[in-house]
């Protein structure tokens, strides 16, 4: 035997010595995570044997120079252990390779006769649910539901609601100005100004959105909260037909005993105005539920609202609208103080804070 064909007898014995520990695998009961390292070092096995800097990539290299009467038989020996060394890891690498995916298998099956998990549903945040609940009154009532942009110019936020250049709430420290001359609304009656603008008169809208103030947050107020107002503009429109829809829409949410008053008050952008308050739902305007003090009203069986009011001439005219001609009421309010009211929540800043634990009350 020739030194060469020794070599490739070395390299043979080196390999089969090397194998013995995969070839004595045990594949039954072997976990998922033992057989995929086994397979990797199979692989990194392969590249130590089969690959360019390998002693049989060598070997290769040492047919040219084998005497020519001897180079078919020795080229024949070299490709011959080379074949038995690959075709060896790849029986072996099936095996691995079976195994493993029979073990993924097991571990992903689905028993499809076990009983299903039912899917948690969502559910509608309590400003929604009573915001959609107004908007339900007020469209069977014959009102359109309108919204706008949140980031208003001077013009639309306070110049043509009537509010002068000296009023207190054109300051920086009640708005918020994003550039000179825009400020996020500190008030949905924008949506009313667009709204006579751009669909005319006569009129009836409810306007809810997002307004934002610079209000340092406590139980009863956020730098962005939610209003809801309502528009009515037509011939012949006077304070009665105020009292009468803000009295229907209270008696439709409320029930038909709920009472409103009117109280004297004022605003900008209307004349006459007045704050509304309507009987307490939950001790019916008694001021006592079960022989203690009233939570919601504070005892005094009235629960303040809004404001409300005729829509000033000088708005009417801003909005190219005759105000000999026509006339409108406007009435707005908070949605997180009534929510607060109707749910007994105690800090309206839970509202905006996303616990699941407040939230899943509402269900």
């Amino acid at each position: 035997m020739s030194e060469e064909e020794r070599q490739i007898q070395g390299i043979r014995e080196a390999f089969e010595q090397e194998f013995e520990r995969f070839a004595a695998l045990n594949l039954d009961g072997m976990a998922l995570s033992d057989a995929e390292a086994r397979l990797q070092e199979l692989r990194e096995l392969r590249i130590r044997q089969t690959g360019k800097r390998s002693a049989i990539a060598g070997a290769m290299k040492l047919i040219g120079r084998v005497a020519p009467h001897e180079r078919s038989a020795f080229g024949q020996l070299v490709q011959s252990v080379e074949k038995l060394i690959a075709g060896t890891i790849d029986a072996a690498e099936i095996l691995l390779s079976d195994h493993i995916s029979a073990a993924r298998t097991e571990l992903e099956r689905l028993d499809v006769t076990l009983p299903g998990r039912r899917p948690r549903t969502g559910h509608l945040h309590p400003i929604t649910i009573l915001r959609q609940r107004i908007e339900d009154i007020f469209v069977a009532m014959g009102y359109a539901i309108e919204d706008d942009r949140e980031i208003e110019t001077d013009y639309y936020n306070f110049d043509a609601l009537n509010i002068p250049e000296a009023h207190p709430a054109r300051e920086s420290q009640d708005t918020f100005y994003t550039t000179k001359g825009f400020a996020l609304r500190s008030q949905t009656s924008t949506v009313q100004i667009r709204a006579m603008e751009r669909r005319g008169v006569p009129i009836r809208i409810l306007a809810p959105g997002r307004v934002f103030r610079r209000d340092t947050p406590d139980m009863t107020h956020t730098p962005m909260f939610h209003q809801l107002e309502g528009l009515c503009v037509d011939k012949g429109i006077t304070m009665g037909h105020l009292k009468g829809t803000v009295t229907e829409w209270l008696k439709r949410m409320y029930g038909p005993d709920t009472v409103t008053r009117f109280r004297p008050s004022y605003f900008p952008f209307t004349e006459p105005s007045a704050e509304f308050d309507f009987s307490c739902f939950k001790c019916a305007g008694t001021g006592v539920f079960e022989s203690e003090r009233c939570r919601p009203c504070k005892g005094s069986g009235w629960i303040e609202l809004g404001g409300s009011g005729m829509v000033h001439p000088n708005v009417l005219r801003s909005c190219g609208v005759d105000p000999t001609v026509y006339s409108g009421f406007a009435f707005g309010f908070g949605l997180e103080r009534m929510t607060a009211l109707m749910y007994n929540i105690d800090d309206i800043r839970h509202m905006f804070e996303n616990d699941v634990r407040f939230l899943e009350q509402f269900r």
